[in-house]
C-alpha cells in the first residue's frame, strides 16, 4: 500500500514536469520542421548569391595607373535553372507537421512560383500569460517564391590605382526591393599585376591575381505563418559573406580587349526569420545551426570596348549558376 501511495505521489509531482517536457518537445519538433522548410526554400537562392556577389569585380588584368580613378555602373542578372525552382518533400522528412492531403509534394524555392500545398499540425506549448498548457492547431500555406527566370540587380564600383601596379576596388548597392525580395551588397577587392614580373608589354597580354570580399544581404517575404500565442513569421533573411580569389588574363587589340578569369568563391550563409512571438528567438537560435560554408569554382569570360576614358564591359560568370554582367566604366 505504501508503495502505491509513493508511486502516486511521484506521479503527481512529476506530472507538471512531464507536461512541460512534452510541451518543449512538441515546440522543438515544430521548430525543426520550420527549419527544414526554410532551408529548402532559401538554400538555392543563397547559393545563387555566390555567383551574383562574385561577378563583375574585375574585367581586365591591367591595373590602373598610380592614383588614377575609375567609377563603374554595373547591371547584373543571375539566371535561374529550372531545377533550382522547386524541391521535393515528403511527410517522412517532417517531425510534427504534415502535408495536407498528400504524402509528398513538389514545393517552390525562393526562385519558384506559387503553390496550393498547405501544412497542418498541432503545437502544444506553455502559454506565458496564463501559465497553462495550450494546444494550437496550425494550418499554413507553403512558402511561395518570386517566380523569376532571372534575378536583376545593379551596383556601383569605385577603383583606384595603387603603387606596384595594384588596384583597389570598392562596391556598393543600396537596398532594393523587387517582388517582396529586398537585397543589398557591398564589398572590397584587390588586384595585383603579375605581368610586371615577367612580361614587359603594357599594351599586350596581361596576367593578374585578385582577391575580393563581399557581403550580400537578401530578405524574402512570404504570407505570415502563425501559431497564436507562440510565434508569427513572415520573412526569411539571408546574410552571405563571400571570399573570392582568382587569376585574370587579358589581351587588348586596339579598342577591343578580351579577358578570362578562373577562381574559387567561398561563401558563408546565415539565416534569420523575421516576425514576432516568444518562440521566434528559439527559431533563430536553431537557424544559426543551418549556416553553411561552401567553396565553389567559378569562371568569367568577357570583353571590353575602349573609347578614350570610357569602357564598356560584358562578361558571363559560370558554375552551378550563370550570371551575366554589363558595366559602363569612366576613368579619370
Amino acid at each position: 500500500m505504501k508503495s502505491k501511495v509513493l508511486a502516486l505521489l511521484i506521479m503527481i509531482v512529476l506530472a507538471p514536469v512531464s507536461l512541460v517536457a512534452q510541451s518543449e518537445e512538441n515546440t522543438e519538433l515544430f521548430i525543426a520542421d520550420m527549419l527544414t522548410l526554410a532551408d529548402n526554400f532559401a538554400r538555392p537562392a543563397s547559393n545563387g548569391a555566390t555567383y551574383q556577389a562574385s561577378a563583375g569585380w574585375f574585367s581586365s588584368a591591367k591595373s590602373l595607373e598610380k592614383w588614377e580613378f575609375r567609377i563603374a555602373l554595373h547591371g547584373n542578372a543571375l539566371f535561374v535553372p529550372d531545377e533550382k525552382k522547386n524541391f521535393s518533400l515528403n511527410n517522412s522528412q517532417l517531425r510534427l507537421l504534415e502535408i495536407e492531403n498528400a504524402q509528398s509534394a513538389r514545393l517552390p524555392t525562393a526562385f519558384g512560383s506559387t503553390t496550393n500545398n498547405y501544412f497542418t499540425g498541432e503545437v502544444t506549448f506553455l502559454n506565458p500569460v496564463t501559465q497553462e498548457m495550450q494546444t494550437q492547431e496550425v494550418r499554413f500555406k507553403a512558402f511561395e517564391g518570386i517566380n523569376r527566370d532571372y534575378i536583376p540587380h545593379a551596383f556601383l564600383q569605385l577603383a583606384v590605382g595603387l603603387p606596384y601596379e595594384t588596384e583597389l576596388t570598392v562596391r556598393a548597392m543600396p537596398e532594393v526591393t523587387i517582388d517582396d525580395v529586398t537585397a543589398s551588397t557591398y564589398g572590397v577587392g584587390l588586384k595585383h599585376s603579375l605581368s610586371q614580373y615577367f612580361i614587359d608589354d603594357p599594351d599586350g597580354f596581361q596576367l593578374a591575381a585578385a582577391i575580393a570580399f563581399s557581403k550580400f544581404n537578401v530578405e524574402y517575404g512570404f504570407e505570415p505563418i502563425e501559431v497564436e500565442g507562440l510565434v508569427m513569421m513572415d520573412l526569411i533573411m539571408v546574410d552571405a559573406d563571400l571570399w573570392m580569389v582568382e587569376a585574370i588574363a587579358s589581351q587588348r587589340w586596339g579598342v577591343f580587349e578580351a579577358f578570362a578569369a578562373a577562381g574559387i568563391a567561398n561563401s558563408n550563409f546565415n539565416y534569420e526569420m523575421g516576425g514576432n512571438g516568444i518562440a521566434l528567438s528559439m527559431v533563430n537560435t536553431e537557424l544559426q545551426k543551418l549556416g553553411d560554408t561552401e567553396a565553389k569554382f567559378k569562371a568569367d569570360l568577357g570583353f571590353n570596348l575602349h573609347f578614350g576614358k570610357f569602357r564598356i564591359s560584358a562578361m558571363g560568370t559560370g558554375g552551378k549558376y550563370f550570371n551575366a554582367n554589363l558595366g559602363l566604366h569612366v576613368r579619370f
